[in-house]
C-alpha cells in the first residue's frame, strides 16, 4: 500500500496543504485557505484599533483554521485513509514571529490584549521596527561585533530582535508578560505535538543565532538596552534544532483538528524558501536556487563559511543538516514587472491583448521575444524597491536608461526582466569571488513555471543552463519531504533528506541553454549595468537618496478632520 506524507506551506495571504506520495513525489491533492483575517496593516479585527504606517499583523487562529480546513480536505480529495500518512511538515514565511504565554497560547487571545497591536503576529513585511534595526547596526557596528558580516552587514527592520525590541520600547506591558517570542513555524509545530522547539533555519537566519557561537553576548543586547540583557534566556531559548530533525507526534487534540492519526511524526519547521531546495534535488553544494515570485531568494549550499558581500545570511544546518547555507536575494521581480503593466501600459496595449485571449503580460512577453539583445538600446537597475544583495539598501531606487520618443512597451519590459537577470549575475558574481562556488542553477516559483522567456534571459545573462521545478508548489513538496524524514524508513519513510530527494523531488525535462550569440552581448550589457549599479550604490552618486529626502520634505501633513 502506498503511504503518504503532508506538507503545509503558510503564505502571506493564504495556507495550503499538498498531500504527497512517498517514493515518487507525486502531488496527489492540494487544498488552500485563504486567512479569514488576511494582513493586517490598517485595523485590528476589532475595526476601530488603527496601526500605523509599515505595520502588518496577521491572526495567529488563522493558522489553524489552515489546519483544520486543508489536510481534511487533501484528505477526502484523494480518498485515502489517515493511517497512510506517515509525516507532516511545516512551512512558513519569515521572520513572522508572535508573543505566547507559558501555556503556548498567543497573547492576543486573551481580553486584555486584544486590542493591543504588539499582542499580534508580526509578519515578515512588518517594518515599523526599522528604527530599532538601525540603532542595533549602529551599536553593532561601532563594537565590532562579528556576526554583522554573517548577514552581509545589516540587521533587517524585518528580523526578530528589531521586533522583540519595538514590543519593550512601545508595549512594555506586553514584553513583560509573554513568556517567550517564537516564530510562527515554531508555533504552529508546538500547536501540533504538544512542545515547543525552534528551528535552526529561522534561528540562524532571522535571530542571529550561530551553532558555534550561539546568540551574540548578553554584553551586546545590554549595549542595546539593558532591559534586553538576559532576552535570550527570558524571551528565546539556547535549545535549537536542526532542519530534519523529528520535532514529535500529533497529539490526541491536533489529530481531532486534522483528521490525521495521534502519533504522527512532525518535522521540525522550516522556512518557505529554504525548504524549497531538495524538493529540487538540491543536497549538495554549487547548486543555486531561485525561488522566484514578487522577489526572488536565491538559496546555495557551501562547504565553509565564508563572508560574502551583501548575502542575507550564511547559517550552519540552515537548508541541509551538514552543510553551510546561503542565502542573498532581490527585493523587486514580479513586482518590478505588476508596477509596469499597472502604470505604464497604453490602452490599445491592453485592448490588442483582450483580442488576442490573452493577459497583458502574456502579450508583452509575446512581443518582447522577438526583439533581439540589445535592439531596445535599454538598461535598467532593478531597484523600483531597494536593493537586498548586494548593496542591503532600501532607499536606492530604479533606473530606466537610454529611452527616447520610439521607445515601445515591450521594450521597457524586456529591459526590466534583463535588469532582475543582471541582478542575480551580480550575486552569483558575488559567491564566486568570495570563494563560494556556483555549477549549476535551479529555479521554482510561478515565474520560472510560467514564463519561458525570462527563463531564457536569465541563462543566456548567466551563460549557465537552468532547471526547472515540476512542482508548482515546491515549499510544501519539500515539506512533505520533511516530514517523511521524519516518520523515519520504519515507518516508510526515509533516514535523511538526501535519500528523500533522490526519490521526491521533481524536476521538469526542459532545461534552459544559453544562446552563446546572445551570452557575448549580454557580457557587454551587463559591464554598463555594473558601471551604474556602482555608480548609484556606492556612495559615488547619491541622487537617488537625495530625490526621497526632497519627496519627504515636500509632503503637505494631512489636515486633522
Amino acid at each position: 500500500m502506498a503511504k503518504y506524507a503532508i506538507g503545509v506551506d503558510y503564505g502571506t495571504q493564504s495556507g495550503r496543504a499538498v498531500l504527497v506520495e512517498i517514493g515518487t513525489g507525486r502531488e496527489v491533492a492540494t487544498s488552500v485557505k485563504a486567512y479569514s483575517h488576511s494582513v493586517m496593516d490598517e485595523f485590528l479585527p476589532d475595526g476601530v484599533t488603527r496601526l500605523e504606517h509599515d505595520w502588518a499583523l496577521q491572526h495567529p487562529a488563522d493558522y489553524l483554521e489552515v489546519l483544520g480546513s486543508t489536510i481534511p480536505a487533501v484528505l477526502n480529495q484523494a480518498g485515502i485513509s489517515a493511517e497512510d500518512v506517515i509525516g507532516i511538515g511545516i512551512d512558513f514565511t519569515a521572520c513572522t514571529v508572535l508573543p505566547i504565554d507559558e501555556n503556548r497560547n498567543p497573547l492576543c487571545f486573551a481580553d486584555k490584549y486584544k486590542n493591543n497591536p504588539h499582542a499580534y503576529v508580526k509578519l515578515w513585511k512588518h517594518h515599523a521596527a526599522q528604527e530599532e534595526a538601525n540603532r542595533l547596526n549602529k551599536i553593532a557596528d561601532e563594537r565590532g561585533d562579528a556576526f554583522l558580516q554573517r548577514y552581509g552587514g545589516k540587521i533587517s527592520s524585518e528580523w526578530l530582535f528589531p521586533k522583540l525590541w519595538q514590543i519593550a520600547n512601545e508595549a512594555p506591558d506586553v514584553y513583560e508578560e509573554m513568556d517567550q517570542f517564537v516564530e510562527a513555524a515554531d508555533w504552529v509545530v508546538s500547536q501540533l505535538t504538544g512542545a515547543l522547539k525552534r528551528n535552526s533555519c529561522t534561528a540562524g537566519y532571522k535571530a542571529i543565532w550561530h551553532k558555534q557561537d550561539g546568540y551574540p553576548a548578553k554584553d551586546f543586547f545590554k549595549a542595546l538596552d539593558e532591559r534586553l540583557e538576559n532576552v535570550v534566556e527570558e524571551k528565546l531559548s539556547r535549545d535549537i534544532y536542526s532542519i530534519g530533525e523529528k520535532a514529535g507526534e500529533l497529539t490526541d487534540w491536533a489529530a481531532e483538528l486534522t483528521g490525521l492519526k495521534p502519533g504522527t511524526a512532525v518535522a521540525i519547521a522550516n522556512v518557505d524558501a529554504h525548504v524549497a531546495a531538495p524538493a529540487v534535488g538540491i543536497t549538495e553544494p554549487g547548486k543555486l536556487l531561485m525561488i522566484m515570485g514578487t522577489s526572488t531568494c536565491h538559496i546555495l549550499l557551501g562547504e565553509e563559511e565564508k563572508m560574502v558581500p551583501g548575502m542575507c545570511g550564511v547559517v550552519e544546518d540552515g537548508v541541509i543538516a551538514g552543510f553551510m547555507g546561503y542565502e542573498a536575494g532581490q527585493s523587486c521581480v514580479g513586482d518590478h514587472f505588476e508596477w509596469f503593466t499597472e502604470n505604464c501600459v497604453p490602452k490599445a496595449c491592453q485592448e490588442e491583448a483582450e483580442k488576442l485571449g490573452m493577459n497583458i503580460h502574456q502579450y508583452l512577453t509575446e512581443k518582447a521575444g522577438k526583439l533581439a539583445v540589445g535592439e531596445s538600446g535599454l538598461l535598467a537597475l532593478d531597484w523600483w524597491n531597494g536593493n537586498r544583495s548586494t548593496l542591503v539598501d532600501v532607499d536606492l531606487t530604479g533606473v530606466l536608461l537610454g529611452a527616447t520618443l520610439q521607445t515601445k512597451p515591450e521594450e521597457i519590459y524586456r529591459a526590466l526582466i534583463e535588469a532582475t537577470a543582471y541582478g542575480t549575475r551580480t550575486i552569483v558574481e558575488a559567491f564566486r569571488n568570495s570563494g563560494v562556488p556556483i555549477h549549476e542553477v535551479y529555479a521554482c516559483g510561478g515565474i520560472a513555471e510560467k514564463n519561458a522567456l525570462m527563463m531564457q534571459i536569465y541563462a543566456d545573462v548567466l551563460d549557465m543552463e537552468i532547471r526547472i521545478s515540476a512542482s508548482s508548489q515546491t515549499p510544501a513538496l519539500g515539506s512533505a519531504m520533511f516530514g517523511a524524514v521524519a516518520a523515519g524508513k520504519e515507518r516508510g519513510g526515509y533516514d535523511d533528506i538526501k535519500e528523500a530527494a533522490k526519490e521526491m523531488a521533481r524536476l521538469k525535462d526542459v532545461v534552459y541553454r544559453p544562446n552563446k550569440e546572445n551570452a557575448t552581448v549580454y557580457k557587454q550589457l551587463f559591464a554598463e549595468y555594473t558601471r551604474l549599479y556602482d555608480y548609484f550604490g556606492r556612495g559615488e552618486n547619491n541622487v537617488m537618496k537625495q530625490l526621497k529626502a526632497i519627496k519627504k520634505a515636500s509632503r503637505k501633513p494631512i489636515a486633522a478632520v
